[in-house]
């Protein structure tokens, strides 16, 4: 199982635009039943910071990058950001129903 956490920190100002973008993303992986990845995004008591927790299979590519939805989340990550994504590949010591 690949596991990647990814942080980073918008502009107060595009909170809500990023905040939307993501729940296209969720809204895309329904309706488009996608198998294989289990994914969950937060943001943090700042209100500013967003953590994304990606697990998928080691066997195939994650159904992300496939996703229109996700592909517009990318496409303006930079300009909404005061600290830029940090890619984190996560090994796991433990898991409960993870």
């Amino acid at each position: 199982m690949r596991q990647v956490m990814v942080r980073y920190k918008v502009k107060p100002e595009r909170v809500e635009e990023n905040e939307a973008l993501v729940r296209a993303v969720y809204d895309e992986l329904e309706e488009a039943e996608a198998d294989g990845i289990r994914y969950a995004t937060f943001r943090l008591d700042d209100g500013v910071s967003f953590v994304h927790v990606a697990l998928h299979s080691d066997d195939g590519d994650s159904p992300l990058p496939q996703l229109g939805a996700f592909r517009r989340f990318l496409a303006g990550i930079t300009d909404r950001c005061d600290e830029p994504p940090a890619v984190s590949h996560l090994h796991a010591i433990g898991a409960y129903r993870l």
